[in-house]
């Protein structure tokens, strides 16, 4: 494999009014590990099943992440995306849709406590091994 070349996301950085706060949130809302700079993702590599990972672009006029000032969006992957939502009513997380489904996967968007819209994604990572083998022959 040719070396010197992006392989992949490595953070998003966000700038939050109060971020001890924001990550207590995302650790007890969405139970993700925190650390002294925020959360980090262990990823699968190129082990078996492999996960994937979209840098998504959009177009400047895209109403896709909410309000308009609202330049980025999270995507977060979840292993069961209706159970997890019982868990966010539990938590009183502002759930914006309902779940719609996809060949490549189940999606749901909800809001942060600064008003920020997540998307929460259920992959079928299946759907994208194709894809993939394709681009790189």
């Amino acid at each position: 494999m040719k070396k010197g070349k992006v392989t992949g996301l490595g953070g998003v950085f966000i700038k939050f009014k109060d971020p001890q706060n924001m990550m207590k949130w995302y650790q007890e809302v969405l139970g993700l590990t925190t650390n002294d700079y925020g959360v980090l993702f262990s990823f699968n590599g190129y082990d078996e099943p492999k996960g994937y990972l979209q840098l998504g672009t959009f177009p400047a006029d895209s109403d896709y992440f909410g309000e308009p000032k609202q330049t980025y969006m999270l995507n977060f992957r979840v292993d069961d995306l209706n159970e997890f939502l019982l868990h966010l009513t539990e938590k009183n997380v502002s759930v914006l849709d309902s779940i719609e489904t996809y060949d490549y996967g189940k999606f749901l968007h909800v809001l942060d406590p600064e008003g920020n819209r997540i998307e929460l994604w259920e992959p079928i990572d299946t759907a994208f091994a194709n894809e993939i083998h394709v681009q790189m022959n």
